[in-house]
């Protein structure tokens, strides 16, 4: 090919990568993070016996669960442990995506372990000190759901509609025959108040009649989804922010407990090998 023959080109040739665009380069929004697993790390100080005891409990605690299955709860109680095996225990299982806790009438605290399934169930009495600390394997603690349904009401009365409601009073009529006739093992009933044309006075409306109450939830995978029981049973808040904060998705979900908060047994199965391989590598010596 002959350069003389070739045509100017077109197109100015930019300096990329970083660095390049100076002090005026665009300034872009983070791009949301997807939580990935990571493998916990042992306390630095923790002695062998320590470590080997806890490996042996956790063993012994992970096959029983998995021989009587994800379905049927199994628990481990760790408040008599020694403060060396339970700070092993502690720092071996790690922090997984759900976290939640109840405001009354007792105040638990709840939170998912590196693996899925996995849980750290902890009761608080009223002078802060833990008179429960077990481990369970369930798709999500009964506490939450238990606390739930013990404070929520059956019936709430219609609440009296201010100027410039819209769609509230058809809203509340239909999650007070959602709530009414939901069934364990039926599909959620989702109201996405996102999509529907609903004004401040209808958004404010449905807060004050359904309330945030008792039980808190928080989902960190991709961006934050933040459960809230309300009032009324089987309904719940679920709303998801952005990696800024920014709420994205607002609906009402009638239904046991929203399917974003549990585990399922497919994770539970891949938990069940992550954590015998993990607990391997515990046990090899230094």
């Amino acid at each position: 090919m002959n350069p003389s023959t070739l045509r100017p080109f077109p197109i100015s040739v930019v300096a990329m990568g970083p660095g390049s665009q100076g002090d005026d380069a665009p300034d872009y929004l983070p791009m949301p993070r997807m939580e990935t697993f990571a493998a916990p790390r042992l306390p630095d100080d923790a002695s062998p016996e320590s470590i080997a005891a806890a490996c042996a409990l956790l063993h012994l605690f992970i096959t029983r669960a998995e021989t009587v299955g994800f379905a049927t709860l199994s628990d481990f109680d760790l408040l008599d442990l020694s403060p060396g095996v339970r700070e092993v225990i502690n720092q071996s299982l790690g922090f997984g995506e759900v976290s939640a806790f109840t405001t009354g009438p007792e105040h638990w605290r709840v939170q998912e372990s590196a693996f899925a399934g996995l849980w750290r169930v902890l009761k608080v009495a009223d002078d802060g000190l833990f008179v429960v600390d077990r481990l369970e394997t369930s798709p999500i603690p009964a506490v939450l759901t238990d606390t739930m349904r013990q404070l929520a009401a059956a019936e709430l009365p219609a609440p009296a509609y201010p100027p410039g409601t819209m769609n509230a009073p058809a809203l509340i009529e239909e999650i007070r025959l959602q709530s009414a006739a939901w069934q364990p093992g039926e599909a959620t009933h989702i109201i996405n108040l996102t999509l529907l044309p609903v004004s401040d006075a209808d958004l404010d409306t449905l807060y004050d009649w359904l309330g945030h109450r008792e039980v808190s939830i928080l989902s960190r995978g991709y961006g934050n989804c933040r459960i809230t029981s309300t009032r009324l049973k089987n309904v719940w808040w679920v709303q998801y922010f952005n990696s800024m904060d920014t709420l994205i998705l607002n609906s009402i979900e009638v239904v046991g407990m929203p399917e974003v908060a549990l585990a399922s047994a497919e994770d539970f199965a891949d938990s069940v090998d992550r954590l015998r391989e993990y607990l391997d590598m515990m046990a090899e010596p230094i």
